[in-house]
């Protein structure tokens, strides 16, 4: 005989849900709107993202184009690839603190202190940590995947070594980058949960799906990760026009 769950902390019910997400401007457990704190959440992911993004792509590049390069630093990043975001929490948080951007940049009191106070560098390197290895790999395989006729055929026709790299491997290894930029930013946002229960975070939609689970408010619990989800697959959906539009080459050359 079939037993239904009646308890709203169990399984809340769909209208439940849904009037927290078809009212955006509502206050929710006291912590702000729903949007409000998607809006923190995504400033913070795309500090750590850019960081990832800056460091990763140059030193693909450099690691697929240039194989010595590659085998000295190959092994040693492999050592932290399998290593989860999440196992670097107890370590991140004894070398950086409490320490935000408000810090690091000295923000005078103000209208926009309580905006980089509110990003911490401990969350930032969790998500740097998730977005840097796939971007690295991506752009390493792009660089290493230039056929060598190319090249070959650049250089007899009288091509500079530096024209070779802009107008020959680039070029080339730009849809592999580009597709690695998007696992990238969907490992960073993935990540974001994980940042947002560290210590100092008072907002953003991770933080408000742990502390709804505290006082007993599954359905914010599930509207948030609604949101973490189509917020992560609109962006997602970003890239694949973008990569869509730009490279419908790679396609044909198939």
């Amino acid at each position: 005989m079939a037993h239904v769950v009646k308890n709203d902390i169990i399984l809340p019910g769909i209208p439940q849900v849904w009037s927290l997400l078809s009212s955006p401007s509502d206050d929710v457990i006291s912590m702000g709107t729903l949007p409000a704190n998607t809006l923190i959440s995504l400033a913070r992911v795309f500090a750590g993202y850019i960081i990832a993004v800056l460091l990763a792509v140059p030193l693909g590049i450099i690691m697929g184009y240039k194989p010595d390069v590659n085998t000295a630093l190959n092994t040693f990043l492999g050592l932290f690839r399998s290593i989860p975001p999440l196992a670097w929490v107890p370590l991140v948080l004894a070398w950086f603190g409490m320490l935000s951007l408000a810090d690091v940049f000295s923000v005078p009191i103000g209208a926009a202190y309580p905006y980089f106070h509110n990003i911490k560098v401990s969350m930032i390197f969790i998500i740097f940590i998730g977005g840097f290895y796939p971007i690295l790999t991506s752009a390493i395989h792009g660089v290493g995947m230039v056929p060598q006729t190319l090249t070959d055929a650049a250089r007899v026709l009288g091509a500079s070594q530096i024209d070779i790299f802009r107008k020959v491997l680039l070029p080339y290894a730009a849809p592999s980058i580009i597709n690695g930029l998007r696992i990238g930013l969907g490992v960073s946002w993935m990540c974001l949960v994980s940042a947002e229960m560290l210590p100092g975070s008072l907002s953003g939609v991770g933080y408000l799906i742990t502390h709804a689970y505290t006082v007993g408010r599954t359905d914010v619990v599930i509207a948030g990760m609604i949101s973490i989800g189509l917020v992560g697959a609109l962006l997602d959906r970003l890239f694949r026009l973008y990569e869509d539009r730009k490279f419908v080459w790679k396609r044909l050359t198939k």
